[in-house]
């Protein structure tokens, strides 16, 4: 059964329709995903290089900044992306540079600020998402991320709703699911967790027919559990909804 539609989920939503966007920020996706059960690394919003520094503290060190603008897409062409931050200022001179950067891309972009979160510890990585086809309506896709999926289209699809065996046939029909086994010596990664993952990424969708888009990538498996570092949701076009 889809989960229901939470109070805040449908205000963010709803918020960015009042704003004409249909490309939610990653802050935004990553607290709708988050409200789903689904593993997200917590993204938070800074306003100011104030707010970097101290939310960098809160979180721990190292962190990630990336600049929030709806008109900004492609952050890390553009410098809006700063990785690896060890001190506050490092965090304050990313932002800054940040800010510069994405100016000097479009001086009349509205910039929000910068996403702050922790690094995460390095996983397998893996990649999944939903786009919408024509006949079929929502898809599932799952596959090993980074290069690979790029290359070889290692994945696998299924129309949601999806059950825990179709989440699991997923996983074991991609040729690079070795890998996940454990390779080399490896450990193993969770697989429970990735299916786990998938199910609540199917009821999610199903629950929320105003997504048209959705993308987690990287997701990291590791021997424990599993989590999404990067998200990205795209809302249908008004005509859609």
């Amino acid at each position: 059964m889809p989960s229901t539609t939470s109070d805040s989920t449908a205000a963010i939503i709803a918020g960015a329709r009042e704003q004409g966007r249909t490309v939610l920020s990653e802050v935004e996706a990553k607290q709708l995903l988050a409200e789903a059960g689904i593993p997200v690394v917590e993204a938070r919003l800074a306003a100011t290089r104030d707010e970097a520094v101290g939310l960098a503290g809160e979180f721990g060190y190292p962190v990630a900044l990336k600049i929030v603008s709806a008109q900004i897409t492609h952050k890390s062409d553009i410098g809006g992306v700063k990785l690896n931050l060890g001190t506050a200022d490092e965090v304050g001179a990313a932002f800054d540079a940040i800010i510069a950067a994405a100016t000097s891309a479009d001086a009349s972009a509205k910039l929000d600020g910068v996403s702050v979160q922790r690094m995460a510890e390095p996983g397998v990585e893996v990649i999944t998402g939903m786009t919408m086809d024509a006949q079929f309506g929502p898809v599932l896709m799952f596959g090993l991320g980074g290069v690979l999926v790029e290359v070889l289209k290692d994945v696998s699809f299924r129309v949601v709703p999806i059950t825990e065996r179709d989440a699991t046939q997923m996983i074991h029909e991609i040729q690079g699911f070795p890998i996940l086994e454990g390779h080399r010596g490896q450990e193993p990664a969770d697989i429970p967790a990735l299916q786990d993952l998938l199910v609540k990424l199917s009821s999610f969708v199903e629950a929320h027919p105003d997504v048209a888009e959705l993308d987690l990538n990287p997701v990291f498996a590791y021997p424990s559990g599993a989590v999404a570092v990067d998200a990205r949701i795209v809302l249908s076009a008004p005509d859609d909804a």
